[in-house]
């Protein structure tokens, strides 16, 4: 790692302030949120965003480092699996005349830390000391979008005053107690989770200049060196350490990819490493940025949406998923949820298809937990898990800690049984987009049959001559064990009617395979049959009189309550109310009904979909980050453009404004996917038919521009929405011609030939 000095803009973030969050200072109140809005993550590898030099003291948080998939048994809640933190790798610490440098984090006002989105980056810019030296201090830290394994650290120590005998040490945190170390070869570290038995191995090289010299290391452990030198005004110090973690079942095995995957980044170079990861990140940018003008928080917040969307995916792992806070923090151990089909697939289908496909997959390696699942309560086909971790079994804990202090049994993994229609739901959402056959025909066509067979038999027949689904758990949770939730009965019906539509296209045009796929699943026209059947019986509790669906059986019939007198309240309407009264209550945590409204608007014939939203948005308390979101992207579509973006504007404060709870445990992934979803599918109004593309777009009055890319069935569509004058500008910049409709108006979309249409 020896060779020229650094430039020194390679410490220097985007000068757009739309592209960088930056703050400034200490404040213990607010530092775990700070990590987490500053965490780097690479869908393989994630970072929480410490500052430099004092992890592991008492008045900071520990060191967080994950590892996608590193799940084990701790015997922490309720014994399932959740996701270990690795090793901290980040650790240094450098004393000046036999002091630390730095004592408190508070004793370095100018302490500034930026997250540059554009590059993928996580800089800091300070000065230290007031003993025997002063140095100002620049660090670079990047998790690689180009090769995951790898991780850098730079820092970069400019000597303001003082002349004194300087140590810089770099070495690792101790491990967390549920990695147990295994004999390890010299030149690297591996240790094995104690009862998954996934061996995680980390190697390392680092190296450090003065004035561009290569200083001598002392080394003390495999990754653990340190040197020292003595300091001058004007001397320039620069510390560069490469690290690469592998993840495997077999020890050797992540031996020698962390040794490749270091052995490739010392031959590229700190400087080529850096390079490629910028590389990297202008590729998503392109795929991916949604560009506003005229409101800069706006713009700002979506990018910090799409940053960490595009930081939490790995297309080249298919056994993994993204849990509810990515790889940011430990909130819910890692678990995935519903959250990824319903609010993070769209984004992905649409920029990123082979993240999207990835995700999918692992859906299909967990189908025979599903399965399993779905046998252990008395029903056939698949039921996914609630909550999962590495294999897809329910991985949700039995219990938790009410905020009155309570343990309180945890029902959801047992009754909150929509999400198997979510992950239908995921399915046809990706093939319809992008036309991946290959996909359905080994994967996804399998899923919808499993998930449809379980909603056939989960469906019970009763003397009234509907099916009903009772004691279940809807997307609001505030009500348990109830019969006939809409959200959960709708979507059940409609994945057996896709499986069904599934089952005659494969007949047609791939009848070999239908023939092998239903054989292997005994599946014959006697239960398609059956299958038609329940899905034309099942109840859904719409009303055409009224034009609104009853949320479950007996909501209509619950205590009605004004939640406009409870605004400003600090803490969810369950702790105001009390769960008793909140079960009792027509109060709803999150957007249920909405919800439906949300995936699948043809289900509300005429102007039923404004009548449900205007019923439900009162009676919603947004208890969970993804209900404001959903709520958002009605409203837009309903030209409730006022509404929608206040509720865009509450999304993007989950994770941006210290004005909300703290954030310590992990981004809102799902709600940065939501946010995506607002601004495209709601403001844009971008929707999409069997054969086309369409655009309605309902801009803020704030925005004059919106602009962004969209991947849909093997084309690259540019769209660019103005508002003054009101214009519509699309080109194919891939792919063969296509239809596109504009506010209904079929127009004709060819390569060359782009369109530009008033809206």
């Amino acid at each position: 790692m020896s060779g020229p000095a650094l430039p020194e803009n390679i410490f220097g973030p985007s000068a757009d302030p739309t592209w960088i969050l930056t703050e400034e200072g200490y404040d213990p109140l607010r530092e775990s949120s700070r990590e987490t809005r500053f965490a780097i993550s690479n869908g393989f590898l994630g970072v929480r965003g410490e500052r430099a030099f004092t992890r592991g003291r008492r008045w900071t948080t520990p060191a967080r480092t994950y590892v996608a998939g590193l799940f084990d048994q701790t015997g922490e809640a309720g014994g399932v699996p959740v996701l270990l933190p690795a090793t901290d790798w980040l650790q240094v610490q450098v004393r000046a005349a036999g002091a630390a440098l730095v004592e408190d984090p508070a004793d370095v006002p100018s302490h500034r830390m930026t997250l540059d989105m554009r590059g993928g980056l996580v800089l800091t810019d300070c000065v230290h000391g007031a003993g025997a030296v002063r140095v100002r201090v620049r660090t670079l830290r990047l998790v690689s979008l180009c090769d995951r394994p790898l991780g850098l650290q730079l820092i970069r120590l400019d000597v303001l005053a003082g002349q004194a005998r300087v140590e810089l040490e770099a070495g690792l945190e101790a491990a967390n107690p549920g990695l147990a170390p295994q004999e390890s070869p010299p030149d690297l570290m591996i240790w094995r989770t104690r009862r998954s038995g996934i061996a995680l191995a980390m190697a390392a090289a680092a190296a450090l200049k003065v004035n561009g010299q290569a200083a001598p290391a002392l080394q003390t452990h495999p990754l653990r060196s340190s040197w020292t030198w003595t300091t001058r005004p004007g001397q320039v110090v620069e510390f560069e350490r490469l690290v690469s973690l592998a993840r495997s079942t077999d020890g050797a095995d992540a031996a020698a990819t962390a040794r490749a995957a270091l052995s490739r980044a010392r031959e590229r170079g700190v400087e080529g490493v850096v390079e490629d990861h910028q590389a990297a990140w202008s590729e998503r940018w392109a795929s991916s940025d949604v560009e506003i003008d005229g409101d800069p928080a706006a713009q700002r917040a979506l990018r910090f949406a799409a940053y960490h969307l595009n930081s939490a995916a790995n297309p080249g792992d298919d056994r993994v998923s993204i849990g509810a806070r990515a790889l940011t923090g430990s909130d819910y151990g890692g678990h995935v949820f519903w959250d990824t089909e319903i609010f993070l697939l769209p984004f992905y289908c649409h920029t990123w298809p082979e993240a999207a496909r990835a995700l999918l997959m692992y859906r299909s390696h967990g189908l025979e937990a599903a399965r399993a699942k779905a046998r252990s309560q008395g029903w056939r086909g698949a039921l996914y898990a609630w909550e999962s971790a590495g294999d897809g079994a329910e991985a949700t804990p039995p219990y938790a800690v009410a905020p009155d202090r309570q343990v309180l049994g945890i029902l959801t993994g047992v009754r909150e049984q929509h999400v198997s229609a979510d992950v239908a739901y995921g399915v046809w959402r990706y093939w319809t987009a992008t036309g991946d056959d290959d996909f359905l025909r080994e994967a996804g066509a399998e899923i919808l049959f499993e998930t449809a067979r379980f909603w056939a038999s989960r469906a019970t027949p009763e003397p009234d001559g509907r099916r009903h689904i009772r004691g279940v758990i809807g997307p609001d949770e505030y009500h348990e064990t109830i019969d006939d939730n809409a959200f959960t009965n709708v979507m059940g019906r409609w994945n057996i009617e896709r499986a069904l539509e599934v089952a005659d296209l494969m007949r047609e045009h791939w009848p070999q395979t239908w023939k092998r796929l239903a054989d292997s699943l005994d599946l014959d026209d006697a239960e398609l049959c059956l299958w038609r059947e329940a899905a034309e019986a099942i109840t859904t509790g719409y009303d055409p009189q009224t034009g609104l669906f009853e949320q479950f059986a007996g909501f209509f019939g619950r205590e009605q309550i004004d939640l406009y007198a409870y605004t400003g309240r600090s803490v969810p309407m369950d702790v105001v109310l009390g769960r008793e009264r909140t079960q009792r209550s027509q109060v709803i945590k999150q957007a249920d009904v909405v919800a439906l409204l949300a995936l699948l608007p043809e289900a509300f014939p005429g102007d039923a979909g404004k009548r449900n939203f205007l019923y439900y948005e009162p009676r919603c308390g947004h208890g969970s980050s993804l209900s404001p979101p959903l709520h958002g992207l009605v409203a837009a579509r309903l030209g409730e453009t006022d509404k929608a973006l206040d509720y865009f504007r509450r999304t993007a404060a989950i994770d941006l404004s210290d004005a909300t709870a703290a954030v310590g445990g992990g981004v809102h992934v799902g709600a940065l996917g939501g946010l995506w979803m607002t601004a495209v599918f709601g403001f844009a109004g971008v929707a999409f038919g069997k054969e086309d593309v369409s655009l309605a777009p309902r801009l803020p009055s704030a925005w004059t521009r919106m602009a962004f890319t969209l991947q849909w069935r093997r084309r690259r569509i540019r769209c660019e929405i103005l508002q003054t004058p009101r214009r519509l500008r699309m080109s194919l910049e891939e792919g063969p011609a296509m239809t596109v409709r504009i506010k209904a108006t079929p127009r004709p979309l060819e390569s060359g030939r782009p369109i530009d249409a008033a809206y």
